[in-house]
C-alpha cells in the first residue's frame, strides 16, 4: 500500500476499530483519536477467540472471528455491523470432507486476500491445513494440495498444536501464497494452492538432528514486505529472518536483539524495511527478557532495532502470542498488542508511546486493528 493510501484512510469520517480476542470472548472497541476507546463485550462470553479478521473490502466492514466453544465445537461467525449482530452457517464454516477422517480443532487465522480478490478469504487451522472461501468468509473449502501433501506425516505440533497458523496471499500474484506452521516451517505455492514446497533454507531448528533440515521448523509467524512482496520476515522458535527471494532462502536479522525468540512479527502497511517483534527469554522461561516487556523496531530491514517501551507497565512476566499484536493504517501507524495477563496496550505513533486501554481480561490470543467508514 502506497503511504497517500493509507494516509487517506484516517480521514475525519472514519473510525478505529480494535477487536479483542481473549479465552473468554471478544471485545470490539471504537476511537476517533487512538487514545479513548468505547468498547462492546464480552461478545461470545466464555468461548475462545483465537483468530480476527477486520475485512474492509467493498462497501461494507466485515469482522469476522474464529470461534472456539467447548461445548459446540469450532467455527468462523462473521458481524457486518461491527459486532451488533453475528451470523454464522448452521452446518459450519469449516468442515473437513467425510473422506479425511478429520475434525476441525480450531481456526488460528483468518486472512483476507488483496483487493483485487474481493470476496476472497482465506483461514489456516488446526489440524494443519489452509482453507479457502470465496463468499467473504462464510464458507471454507479445504486446500487438498497441502492437505495430501507427502510430508504430512511428518509434520508435528508445537507447544500449541498441529497448525498452520499464518496464511500469506501474495497481493502481486494470485498463484503465491506462503504459508508457517508448527511444526514443519514455511511452505510456497506459487500455483494457487494446488501443489506446495518447503522454503526453510537457513531457518533453524536446534531442537532436531539437522539444525538446518528442508522442513521441520517452528516458525512462529511471518509477514510481508508491503511494497515488494518477494520480501519475508519471519519470526522463529529462535531467530529471527528476513527472505529477499519469496523465502527461498532466509537471513539471520536478530543481531542487537536482547533474545530471538518470540511469537509476533509485524510489517508496516506502506513503508519497506520496517518490522516489529517482541522478544522473549528462550523457549524454557518463555517470559520477557528480565521481566522488562519491550518492542523493537527496524527501519532497515534487521541491519539495527529500536527498542520502544514508553507507557509499558514493568516487570511484565506475561506472554504475547503469535497474532496478540497488530498494526492498523493511520498516519501514523498504530500499534497494538495484548499480553496473556489480560492487558492491551495501544500505540498511536508506531510504538513510540503506548498507553493501556483494557486491563484484567482473560489471556489476549487476537488483537486486530483496522481503520474502518461507517456506512
Amino acid at each position: 500500500m502506497e503511504k497517500n493510501e493509507a494516509a487517506g484512510a484516517a480521514r475525519s469520517d472514519a473510525t478505529h476499530l480494535l477487536a479483542v480476542g481473549t479465552k473468554k470472548g471478544l471485545w470490539l472497541g471504537t476511537s476517533s483519536d487512538r487514545q479513548n476507546y468505547a468498547f462492546t463485550g464480552p461478545h461470545f462470553l466464555m468461548q475462545e477467540i483465537p483468530s480476527i479478521a477486520i475485512d474492509t473490502r467493498g462497501a461494507r466492514t466485515r469482522i469476522l472471528v474464529g470461534l472456539r466453544s467447548e461445548h459446540w465445537g469450532p467455527t468462523v461467525a462473521h458481524s457486518d455491523d461491527l459486532g451488533a449482530t453475528w451470523q454464522e452457517p448452521e452446518q459450519g464454516a469449516i468442515t473437513f470432507p467425510p473422506d479425511t477422517g478429520a475434525a476441525l480443532e480450531r481456526v488460528w487465522q483468518i486472512q483476507p486476500d488483496s483487493a483485487a480478490r474481493p470476496g476472497v478469504v482465506w483461514a489456516g487451522c488446526e489440524p494443519i491445513s489452509v482453507w479457502k472461501s470465496t463468499d467473504g468468509g462464510e464458507h471454507f473449502e479445504l486446500n487438498r494440495g497441502l492437505w495430501d501433501h507427502p510430508h504430512r506425516t511428518e509434520w508435528g505440533a508445537g507447544y500449541g498444536g498441529a497448525a498452520a497458523h499464518t496464511v500469506l496471499p501474495s497481493p502481486a500474484d494470485s498463484g503465491t501464497i506462503h504459508i508457517a506452521m508448527s511444526t514443519g516451517g514455511v511452505y510456497r505455492s506459487t500455483d494457487a494452492g494446488a501443489s506446495w514446497v518447503p522454503r526453510n533454507k537457513g531457518i533453524g531448528a536446534t531442537f532436531m538432528p539437522v539444525e538446518t533440515p528442508e522442513f521441520g521448523q517452528c516458525v512462529h509467524k511471518i509477514a510481508r514486505d508491503p511494497n515488494h512482496p518477494e520480501v519475508l520476515f519471519a519470526q522463529n522458535h529462535g531467530g529471527v529472518y528476513r527472505s529477499a527471494n519469496n523465502g527461498d532462502s532466509w537471513d539471520y536479522i536478530a543481531a542487537g536483539l536482547p533474545a530471538d525468540f518470540g511469537f509476533t512479527i509485524l510489517t508496516h502497511p506502506w513503508r519497506s524495511d520496517t518490522a516489529w517483534v517482541i522478544p522473549l527469554t528462550a523457549d524454557h522461561q518463555r517470559i520477557p527478557p528480565e521481566g522488562q516487556i519491550g518492542v523493537y523496531r527496524t527501519d532497515d530491514a534487521g541491519q539495527s532495532w529500536t527498542r520502544l517501551a514508553d507507557g509499558l507497565a514493568q516487570p511484565e512476566y506475561n506472554v504475547v502470542l503469535r497474532d496478540a499484536a497488530a498494526v492498523d493504517t493511520a498516519e501514523p501507524v498504530g500499534l497494538f498488542f495484548g499480553t496473556r495477563g489480560g492487558t492491551v496496550y495501544a500505540s498511536a505513533d508506531e510504538g513510540e508511546h503506548f498507553i493501556p486501554i483494557l486491563q484484567q481480561l482473560p489471556d489476549v490470543l487476537c488483537v486486530r486493528a483496522a481503520v474502518v467508514e461507517l456506512f
